[in-house]
């Protein structure tokens, strides 16, 4: 699966959210879908703590970027064109 780039809501932050990298992120919301959602809910998993969740905003923003992203990556998109030709 393709790389899926997520921007924090106006106004949060990794330090507002109690983030330092060292969680477990899950992302809900992509399930079952054709077409790629505009805000998905993360899950974090803290080794040490309750897991929690906050929406994000999804950052693909052009049809281009939805290819890459429905392909799996540049790379596999590139690989199914060269196939395809």
């Amino acid at each position: 699966m393709g790389v899926l780039p997520l921007q924090f809501r106006e106004g949060e932050t990794a330090a507002l959210l109690g983030l330092d990298g060292t969680e477990t992120y899950s992302i809900i919301g992509l399930e079952g879908q054709d077409a790629v959602p505009t805000e998905v809910t993360v899950r974090v998993e803290p080794d040490d703590g309750e897991a929690r969740e906050f929406t994000a905003t999804v950052r693909i923003d052009t049809p281009t970027e939805r290819e890459y992203y429905r392909h799996g990556g540049i790379l596999q998109y590139v690989l199914r064109q060269r196939l395809e030709a």
